[in-house]
C-alpha cells in the first residue's frame, strides 16, 4: 500500500490512503466491505473519511442505517481521486520496471466467446514471468471493454467484432478470424445438413445475444446484407443460456465456430452446420494508445505483440 502523501490532512492536505478509502466506499457502497477491501478496521476507515470531510468542508457520502451514497461533492472527489491513485500506482510501477521488476495491477477484459487465445494458459505464462503483478479479470461486451480501456478501467482486452470493423479509440491487433456456424438441437430438421444458407434458416426462431451488442450485430448485419428478416424470440447475455435454450428446441443460433465447436463436442444435444454466407468476425487484442503501464507492456511481450510495429 502506498504511504506517499499527496496532501497532509492536518495541514488541509489529503493523502493517498484517504483517497483509497473513499474510492473503496464509493465502489462497495458499504463501509464494512470497504474496510475489508483495504485491510483495515472499519472504525479507522470511518474516522479517516470523517476527518477528510471536515478538512474539505463538504460531505462526500450521504449515510443512512441501510445505505451509503455519494453526494455531488463525493462524485467529483472520487473522479479525481481515481486519477491520482492511478498516477501514483503507475509511478511506482515505472520505478520498479526501470529496475527490471514488473509490479502493479493488470486489468484484463475478456469477451465470453473468446477463442483466439487460451486465456488461463496465457495467464499462467504471464505469472511465471511476473509473479508480483496482480491480475484482475473482467468479462463483458466488446464495446464495454473497449470503453473501459479508453477510460482507464481496463488495461488490455480480448474483443470480437464483425469482420472489417476495428475497435475505436484504442490500439489493437487482429489475433484471428472466424466464421459463424448454425447451432441447432440434435433433433432439428437441419441438424444433419451438409451446409445451409441464411435464406434456408431465415424463417426459423432464433436465440441470440442482446440487441445492440457487438456479438448480436454480427448476425444482424449478415441478414440485413442478404435482405432477409428473422425472428429473434430469445435474447441472452451468456452463451451457456443460449446453448441450453437451443438444446431444448426453443430456437437456433449462429455462433463463432472456434468457440462453439469444443462445447458442442461435449454436448450431444447440439448440432453444428456450416453456413455458406454466414457472419464472420475477427478477434482483436486491444490496449490503451496512451502510455500503457509496465504490466500491460509485459503482457504484450508475453503475447509476442510489439506496439507500434
Amino acid at each position: 500500500m502506498l504511504a506517499i502523501a499527496a496532501m497532509h490532512e492536518n495541514d488541509g492536505w489529503v493523502d493517498l490512503q484517504q483517497m483509497r478509502y473513499v474510492v473503496a466506499v464509493a465502489e462497495t457502497r458499504n463501509f464494512t466491505r470497504a474496510a475489508e477491501r483495504c485491510f483495515v478496521v472499519q472504525s479507522s476507515l470511518s474516522h479517516r473519511i470523517a476527518n477528510l470531510e471536515r478538512e474539505l468542508g463538504v460531505r462526500l457520502f450521504a449515510r443512512s442505517s441501510r445505505r451509503v451514497e455519494l453526494t455531488g461533492a463525493g462524485e467529483a472527489f472520487v473522479a479525481r481521486a481515481r486519477e491520482a491513485l492511478a498516477a501514483a500506482d503507475l509511478a511506482v510501477a515505472d520505478a520498479a520496471a526501470a529496475n527490471g521488476v514488473v509490479r502493479g495491477r493488470l486489468s484484463v477484459g475478456v469477451i465470453v466467446t473468446a477463442a483466439a487465445v487460451d486465456v488461463p494458459e496465457l495467464l499462467q505464462r504471464y505469472r511465471a514471468r511476473h509473479p508480483e503483478v496482480r491480475v484482475m479479470l473482467r468479462s463483458g461486451r466488446s464495446d464495454e471493454l473497449a470503453a473501459g480501456i479508453r477510460n482507464g478501467d481496463v488495461d488490455i482486452a480480448f474483443l470480437g467484432l464483425p469482420e472489417g470493423e476495428l475497435p475505436s479509440g484504442v490500439e489493437s491487433v487482429v489475433l484471428d478470424r472466424d466464421e459463424h456456424v448454425l447451432v441447432a438441437a440434435a433433433g432439428h430438421r437441419l441438424a444433419g445438413a451438409d451446409r445451409v444458407t441464411l435464406e434456408d434458416i431465415a424463417g426459423e426462431t432464433f436465440v441470440d445475444f442482446v440487441a445492440g451488442t457487438p456479438a448480436r450485430a454480427q448476425s444482424d448485419r449478415a441478414f440485413a446484407a442478404a435482405g432477409l428478416a428473422r425472428d429473434v424470440a430469445y435474447e441472452a447475455g451468456v452463451v451457456e443460456l443460449i446453448t441450453r435454450l437451443i438444446a431444448r428446441g426453443l430456437g437456433i443460433a449462429l455462433l463463432p465456430s472456434a468457440f462453439i465447436r469444443p462445447l458442442a463436442a461435449a454436448d450431444p444435444g447440439l448440432a453444428l452446420v456450416p453456413v455458406v454466407d454466414g457472419p464472420r468476425r475477427a478477434e482483436h487484442l486491444a490496449w490503451s494508445r496512451f502510455d500503457p503501464s509496465p504490466a500491460t507492456r509485459a503482457m504484450l511481450d508475453v503475447l509476442g505483440v510489439r506496439p507500434g510495429a
